[in-house]
Order: C-alpha cells, then structure tokens, then sequence
C-alpha cells in the first residue's frame, strides 16, 4: 500500500501540471457501481487514480478514459470489446483486462485487474492474424511501474523512444491464449 500512498500525489501533481482542464474525479460509489458491472474490482491503484487524481484526462500522450460518464469511457470500452470478442470467430478480448488509453489505431495500454501488480499489457489488433493471442504486449510489469516511466518521461511511446537503447519495446503476453480461452 506504500506505493500507492507515494505514487497517487506524485501522478495527481503530474497531471494537474499537463492536462489544461481535469474532471472531477469519480467518487467511491461511482467506482463501487462500475466494479459491479463488471463483476471484479479495479486494483487498488487504479481506483485510487480515479477517485483522487480525475475521471481521466490525464497520463500519457492520449490520456486515460474516464471511468464513467458520458461519452467513451473504460466501463463502455471494455463492454465493447468483450461483446465483439464475443461475437467474432476467434475471440480476442480476455475477461478482467480493462482499457484504459486508447492508443489510436485501435491500440489500447488495458490493465489486467487479475494479477496481483496490475500489469499493463498493450492491445495491438495491428498485429493479430489468426488469433487474438497474437495481439496482446506486456507494456510493464504493473500499473505503477507504468505511471513510474510516465513521470520519468521514459516509456516506450515516447517521441524519441526509438533513439534510446534503455527503452524495452513490449513482449509478447504469455498468458493472453489462456486468459482469452477462459
């Protein structure tokens, strides 16, 4: 819980400093009720983000969804891709992984709110061919190493990242044949 304590002021200072206007942030029934959509609660890090810090519109380069409210929000991305993944001939969106940028491109950074460190996995279907499996990256290891590298100026997506020989491009995800599956 140290960390969280730590990092949330850190990202709230970060994100008051580049985004121009901040929502408010969604209150603890707001994220209880969405938790309940979906049927799994958000890591405890996530939540915090979006109860402390804003309803999104902050982090890095496109910003995250907001969690709830009119328009896109993760709670409608995640019932989208789930519904499609559903409903398509190979099934590509595994339960738990919730989007939370939208990269562009249909790319999203998701968090797996089914691993103990909330890791940050990236959704690219760019890559997918025959199987959904193929589309899904380890960003980072958790959501908190993730915001480490967005404070530091250090993650991948960075302008000049391709410059850089200490910028460790996403791996493929180990887990996403079996998660999918499930």
């Amino acid at each position: 819980m140290r960390a969280i304590e730590d990092l949330v002021p850190r990202v709230a200072v970060e994100a008051r400093a580049t985004s121009t206007a901040l929502p408010p942030a969604a209150t603890a029934e707001e994220v209880a009720e969405v938790e309940a959509v979906f049927g799994f609660a958000l890591p405890p890090l996530l939540a915090s983000l979006y109860r402390e810090v804003a309803n999104g519109g902050y982090g890095p380069d496109y910003q995250l969804l907001p969690l709830v409210g009119p328009g896109r929000t993760a709670l409608s991305a995640y019932q989208s891709e789930r519904s499609a993944s559903a409903e398509g001939e190979a099934p590509y969106w595994p339960a738990g992984v919730l989007p939370i940028l939208d990269w562009g491109c249909a790319m999203y950074a998701a968090v797996d709110c089914f691993s103990e460190t909330a890791m940050v996995l990236l959704f690219d279907p760019n890559a997918m061919a025959d199987e959904g499996a193929a589309a899904w990256f380890v960003d980072t290891g958790s959501l908190a190493e993730w915001l480490e590298a967005w404070l530091a100026g250090t993650g991948w997506y960075r302008e000049d990242a391709d410059e850089c020989e200490d910028v460790a491009e996403p791996a493929p995800w180990e887990m996403a044949a079996s998660r999918i599956a499930e």
